[in-house]
């Protein structure tokens, strides 16, 4: 059976946008194809592993073809551990916050910890990176309090969907769809742009 990981950067619960239009999306995946498995990782719950001294110093040991000492081990497993919940899935559906102008912290931290050589990329020294997980979906639900496109650097700059649309390309997963919902919150009708978005959601969930 196909999964889909749906991925949580917002900690706003039921006042979350993006979480509002991923459950949309999620209700009408649920008609359209009964067949996908729904994972939903809330990268809030405290599960995260750190990516600290210990698990840097795993990386570079695998750069270098080293060993792990018992405590990069540990660090690596967490990271191992991270990874396959992640590479389990088919596709994805994330739902992502902008956070002064770019992604969450937490969101930053997953990308951080999985990120890895011979897990997410592989790398040739004259050639570059390549991204290994390959044959792969995703849907992002970008949203916005303030910014917009349009609206000059006073209201913001966005560094959200390009860093994060460039990550996913990087990791091997070009094909992806992205979702936008950016009221300006000195506009008291943001009723048209979360009536879109939402049919832009459902419109995807039917395409995945």
């Amino acid at each position: 059976m196909p999964t889909l990981l749906h991925m949580s950067a917002s900690p706003r619960a039921a006042s979350s946008h993006s979480l509002a239009i991923a459950r949309t999306f999620l209700e009408v995946l649920a008609d359209a194809r009964p067949d996908i498995e729904v994972d939903h990782w809330d990268l809030w719950d405290g599960r995260l592993p750190q990516f600290g001294p210990a698990a840097v110093a795993g990386k570079y040991a695998i750069f270098a073809g080293a060993e792990h000492t018992d405590e990069q081990a540990a660090a690596w497993a967490d990271v191992r551990r991270a990874f396959d919940r992640f590479n389990r899935a088919d596709c994805y559906l994330f739902s992502v916050p902008m956070w002064n102008h770019g992604i969450p912290y937490v969101l930053k931290q997953l990308i951080d910890v999985i990120s890895q050589p011979g897990l997410v990329y592989g790398f040739d020294p004259e050639t570059g990176y390549t991204g290994l997980l390959i044959g792969k979906k995703a849907v992002v639900v970008y949203t916005s309090g303030v910014y917009a496109e349009g609206r000059g650097q006073a209201f913001g700059v966005e560094f959200q969907g390009p860093y994060f649309d460039d990550w996913l390309r990087w990791a091997g997963i070009p094909d992806s769809q992205s979702i936008t919902f950016r009221p300006n919150l000195a506009v008291a009708d943001a009723e048209p742009g979360r009536q879109a978005a939402h049919a832009a959601a459902r419109e995807a969930a039917k395409k995945l």
